[in-house]
């Protein structure tokens, strides 16, 4: 029974549809179709909010002052971490990234679907593209004087020896930290859930009073869920707020 897997079972990679071209394999993928239809709950999202002649309605409905209270939340955050006249400018860039997030992990949470955020090498493939951007952003604006993000200043010759290495290697370590982050919380969160699913089935399978045990880890699931889903939410909101930080740094430097 499917239930009666490895809790790890919920984030293997598994073809759906193999294509294979030689060395090169284009599998459509349980993760192809979940990206798959997310794009197409974003895009369907997005035409309801509209009214018949394609505009946004002067009168919000509940969906569009749900959209509008997080477009307030995220221009918010940015413009109270960036400290710069273009702060508004990496909205768009800050505003992407938050909503892809909490949709990837939101819908993580639907029974049977997948979690991207829960691999790593998506969470790290996210990390260091932003953190790519935010390093062209730095030298495009202030050219070698990017280099002073490594030596605080007022820095003694003797302690920039010290200092320079050490700030260098937690700067290295920005998307790599804020990639494990993400994927730690979210992988750890849905291994739990499944390990308490998986307690609560073994228990209705048995015999005896242990049936009516089963109730149990049925309702510690509740609050469970209730936690993951803020995990979820806080989880985009923390990425949000340090990806506004870096670019703080890149545009003002120490």
């Amino acid at each position: 029974n499917i239930i009666m897997l490895s809790p790890l079972e919920q984030f293997q990679v598994i073809p759906v549809i193999p294509l294979r071209f030689g060395a090169i394999d284009l599998s459509i993928t349980n993760v192809t179709i979940i990206m798959g239809v997310m794009l197409f709950i974003v895009v369907l999202f997005t035409q309801a909010l509209k009214s018949k002649d394609g505009t946004y309605k002067i009168i919000p409905n509940s969906w569009q002052i749900v959209v509008e209270s997080i477009y307030k939340l995220i221009l918010s955050l940015v413009t109270d971490n960036i400290q710069s006249k273009e702060a508004q400018r990496f909205f768009p860039l800050v505003f992407t990234v938050f909503f892809g997030i909490l949709i990837i992990n939101l819908t993580g949470l639907v029974p049977y679907s997948f979690t991207l955020t829960s691999h790593l090498i998506v969470t790290f493939a996210v990390s260091l593209s932003v953190f790519i951007g935010i390093n062209i952003i730095c030298a495009r604006k202030h050219g070698m004087k990017m280099f002073s993000l490594f030596l605080p200043p007022g820095t003694s010759i003797g302690l920039a020896f010290l200092l320079v290495p050490i700030e260098f290697i937690s700067y290295i370590f920005k998307p790599i930290s804020l990639s494990i982050r993400l994927f730690a919380n979210m992988m750890a969160g849905h291994t739990l859930l499944k390990v308490i699913a998986g307690f609560a089935f073994a228990l209705v399978t048995a015999s005896g009073g242990l049936f009516i045990v089963h109730l149990v880890p049925l309702l510690i699931l509740i609050p469970l869920f209730g936690l993951e889903l803020g995990v979820a939410l806080i989880q985009s909101f923390v990425f949000s707020v340090l990806i506004s930080i870096y670019l703080n740094d890149a545009l003002n430097l120490h």
